[in-house]
């Protein structure tokens, strides 16, 4: 399943300040913490609290926000479906790493254990 331009462009222009309470107030609804949503994005991006702050204060849309960061190499292997979209279908690199985000975060809220959802050996 392939996502529409329309669809890209609109993930794309999304300030990651506009999700982010989402996210915290999904994964603290499942008992989890906003410190393991960090260590999460953290891990797939290489920002550390304080730069993910200052994103968050800057309100950078989703491609500012991906394109400043260093994607984990491991990244790749986060597959599956979210959002009704198969993860290694999409073609959209921005849009693909978006879903990988999405899909960590609800990982972490289903309960996930935290080596497996990092994907460490």
């Amino acid at each position: 399943m392939t996502t529409t331009s329309k669809h890209d462009e609109r993930i794309a222009n999304l300030t990651f300040a506009s999700v982010y309470p989402h996210y915290i107030t999904k994964v603290e609804k499942k008992g989890r913490t906003k410190a393991e949503l960090h260590q999460i994005i953290e891990w797939l991006t290489g920002y550390d609290e304080k730069q993910l702050q200052k994103l968050i204060e800057e309100k950078v849309t989703f491609k500012d926000f991906f394109q400043k960061a260093t994607l984990n190499p491991n990244a790749e292997l986060i597959k599956g479906v979210i959002c009704g979209y198969r993860i290694e279908e999409i073609n959209t690199p921005l849009t693909k790493q978006v879903r990988y985000l999405d899909k960590l975060v609800d990982e972490l809220a289903k309960g996930r254990k935290m080596d497996k959802i990092l994907r460490t050996p």
